[in-house]
């Protein structure tokens, strides 16, 4: 049967949520962000680590990505704290290129979504909203409403987002983060120029797969047999043959990778491969698509699908681009 294929736009969601790096409840200590999904069978990532800690390094010599370094000491709220008198900070979601202060509506976080608009140094804005000056708790409504406001943006514009939780004491703070990574933002808005990123989980089934190599191995096979025949202890045979099992799955796996691959890259920007989450998981990729590709991008990935009938596939995206970019910022929390 044809790899079943699902697919989930923007409105119709069915795919993973943005990755918000473990929902990180610190404010202004990383910086990335989200929007909508797609799902299959057959999510710097630009990414501001506004953080003391180190960033994430880079990897993958197909990895589209700027590694700069912002230091400048900022004032921000230390993780696990409230101020006093109900204050309100600035909430950032994203950082985009614009020279004309823009709205976008009560799209925000917050029970009563807030108003969320532009605030500028030359021609970087910062896309935020009124906050309170807590530590967000990383809720369902918290974090769509943090999908919500880069998916907005993301239609008209090249986004670099910030991670779930990142608040900003005063306006003036941000048009300092601005002014002193100015660089480091125009660096990754020039590459990331219409450019968007897809994720790919492929998975299998772990046990059809086990069936498969020990009819088509040869050793598996004869081990298999001499364990079934023996009436004594089978510890040392059971533990040969699982060593072979794994070491058949593992090649196999990787082939069905480098194949999906090399497929798609006649059609993408760049790729990146992540840690495979659990035992059926094989594959766990971000793409990165200029927008005018993405139909291309669409049909690629079905075809793949329908090839290997025997994987399932969910397919997420379009997201602003979370696994090519790294900045480095250094915040001081006050």
């Amino acid at each position: 049967m044809p790899g079943a294929f699902a697919n989930g736009r923007k409105g119709g969601r069915s795919g993973d949520p943005p990755a918000v790096n473990g929902a990180s409840k610190s404010i202004a200590k990383k910086a990335a962000g989200g929007s909508g999904s797609r799902s299959a069978k057959a999510k710097s990532q630009p990414r501001a680590a506004a953080s003391p800690s180190a960033a994430r390094p880079a990897s993958k010599p197909d990895r589209v990505a700027t590694r700069r370094t912002a230091e400048r000491v900022l004032h921000t709220v230390r993780p696990g704290t409230a101020t006093a008198g109900g204050s309100r900070g600035k909430y950032v979601y994203c950082i985009i290129r614009s020279n004309e202060p823009l709205r976008f509506g009560p799209i925000g976080i917050g029970a009563a979504p807030s108003d969320v608009y532009t605030v500028h140094y030359r021609d970087l804005a910062a896309v935020v909203s009124d906050a309170p000056l807590e530590v967000l708790d990383s809720t369902r409504e918290n974090v769509l409403a943090h999908e919500r406001v880069n998916e907005a943006v993301m239609r008209d514009h090249t986004v670099i987002p910030m991670s779930f939780g990142t608040i900003f004491k005063t306006r003036e703070d941000i048009v300092e983060l601005l002014r002193s990574a100015a660089e480091a933002f125009d660096d990754v808005l020039n590459k990331m120029q219409n450019k968007l990123e897809f994720g790919l989980k492929v998975l299998w089934d772990r046990d059809q797969a086990i069936r498969e190599v020990e009819t088509e191995d040869e050793d598996i096979t004869r081990l298999k047999k001499e364990i079934s025949g023996q009436k004594g202890p089978t510890y040392f045979a059971r533990m040969q043959y699982g060593r072979l099992i794994d070491t058949a799955l593992q090649s196999r796996s990787e082939r069905y990778v480098a194949e999906i691959l090399e497929l798609l890259r006649e059609v993408s920007v760049a790729s990146r491969i992540n840690k495979p989450i659990g035992e059926k998981m094989i594959m766990n990729a971000a793409f990165l698509i200029t927008r005018d590709c993405e139909s291309e991008f669409d049909a690629k990935v079905k075809s793949i699908a329908a090839r290997f009938d025997r994987l399932t596939f969910k397919y997420t995206g379009p997201w602003p681009p979370y696994n090519f970019v790294n900045i480095r910022l250094k915040l001081e929390r006050a």
